[in-house]
């Protein structure tokens, strides 16, 4: 029979003594956690625990009132959206047949987004799926979506709108 050097019990009892004692080290951690969410959001503040608060795209812009209301859309989908230019797919210059997302063939009257970062296209609506998920990066490289140079622009916008939206 072997024997643990720490408790001077056979191994298989120390092995059952860990799991007894980890599970409710576990159930406390688990506690805290929801005091931790309960707490934060009777002070009004549950955007510091869920970064997807989101808004009606019609109050979008940073002068917007704070009776804004949630729908589907994450606040930094519409932020990105804002950021990132869209264009028509027969404006490009050598662009590839299909979007990654879909694999659909693009057609000349397609609105495209280029990302800046990576220069990436896809369908518009595609990309728009992709950040309604709260998705940041591209699809492909995941480089950020937010364009280089704008990010403390979108980080000010993203945190006055989340601290004066209404839930």
């Amino acid at each position: 029979m072997s024997y643990s050097g720490l408790m001077m019990l056979p191994k298989s009892y120390f092995d059952i003594f860990l799991v007894i004692l980890l599970v409710p080290i576990l159930n406390l951690f688990v506690y805290l956690h929801n005091s931790f969410s309960t707490s934060i959001s009777y002070l009004g503040l549950p955007y510091f625990i869920e970064p997807d608060i989101t808004v009606d795209a019609d109050h979008v812009s940073s002068s917007s009132s704070p009776a804004t209301r949630r729908c589907n859309i994450p606040l930094s989908a519409l932020l990105l959206r804002e950021l990132l230019p869209v264009v028509k797919f027969s404006d490009l210059v050598d662009p590839p047949d299909s979007c990654s997302v879909c694999f659909k063939d693009f057609e000349t009257e397609d609105e495209i987004w280029r990302l800046t970062n990576c220069q990436h296209i896809f369908h518009r609506s595609c990309l728009n799926r992709w950040m309604g998920y709260d998705q940041k990066t591209c699809p492909l490289c995941r480089l950020s979506l937010v364009p280089h140079g704008k990010e403390e622009m979108y980080n000010e916008r993203l945190w006055w709108l989340c601290n004066n939206s209404q839930l």
